[in-house]
């Protein structure tokens, strides 16, 4: 497809060719209070966030979607997505804020970055760097994300140890701490 449709005020592709609903069910292993993501799946299981994109697989094809993010928390924790590194390392990604205000929490090893992002903002994710989007405010965070079409995700690896650091409200406003899992 050489020409699609961005819906600026919704944050949907019109001729999207994958939808992703992640739901707090779906984040059990991502979020450091287990018990309060627990409960939350088991009583309201709100979505989290929603992507839609358009997929060109294969080496020198362009992927790109948007992620509509929804305010919120799960205890101290602000929603986020899951978060991954590619598949293939060696791949970057670009992130454009459409709407809304969050971050992109990244790693490489043991280090740490982040990016505060709003409506303009773009940010370059370099290869070898794990990165999440996390909504930091009181609307939807929604971002158009570019990223080659041979990347794929590896979001087993950020299941099973998490960030090293974690994304938590203090009085309103965020917070990095450490992450438990990385003592």
């Amino acid at each position: 497809m050489l020409k699609n449709f961005l819906d600026l005020e919704k944050g949907i592709l019109k001729d999207y060719t994958t939808r992703v609903i992640r739901r707090a069910g779906d984040m059990v292993d991502f979020y450091e209070d287990r018990n309060a993501i627990m409960e939350l799946a088991r009583t309201e299981n709100p979505v989290i966030y929603e992507v839609y994109g358009v997929v060109n697989e294969g080496e020198g094809e362009l992927c790109y979607a948007v992620t509509i993010l929804h305010p919120g928390k799960v205890g101290r924790e602000y929603y986020m997505t899951k978060g991954h590194y590619h598949k293939k390392r060696d791949r970057g990604e670009i992130y454009i804020t459409l709407r809304g205000k969050g971050l992109i929490l990244m790693q490489k090893d043991e280090n740490v970055e982040w990016v505060e992002m709003k409506r303009g903002d773009v940010v370059y994710v370099p290869p070898h760097w794990a990165h999440r989007s996390i909504n930091t405010g009181t609307e939807d965070f929604v971002f158009l994300a570019i990223y080659p079409g041979d990347a794929g995700h590896d979001y087993d690896t950020i299941a099973t140890k998490g960030f090293k650091k974690l994304v938590v409200d203090n009085n309103g406003k965020y917070e990095l701490i450490d992450n438990p899992r990385w003592s």
